[in-house]
């Protein structure tokens, strides 16, 4: 999660990524991305199964800004919210 191109960057896990990115999209959870705005889905992986997440999440919130910002060019050097339009639904 971030809030612009280059800007803050989260790392997390969750076990329902629509929910979850309702609930930081409607600032409804208080905590990092709440604080510093982050609401722009720019990277995720899907995992089956928990103790592959989290270990994923460690290795990557052990790593330098540089190379967080260089996983996330890889797949996406527009910096674009991919969760762009999952909650049309909603609105």
């Amino acid at each position: 999660m971030t809030n612009k191109r280059r800007g803050t960057l989260y790392t997390g896990i969750t076990n329902d990524i629509v929910r979850r990115l309702f609930e930081y999209k409607q600032k409804l959870v208080r905590g990092f991305c709440r604080r510093y705005n982050l609401t722009k889905l720019v990277y995720y992986e899907i995992f089956a199964d928990a103790y592959s997440a989290i270990a994923r999440e460690k290795q990557i919130k052990g790593w330098l800004r540089s190379k967080k910002i260089a996983l996330v060019e890889k797949e996406n050097q527009e910096w674009k919210d991919v969760s762009e339009g999952w909650f049309e639904e909603f609105q």
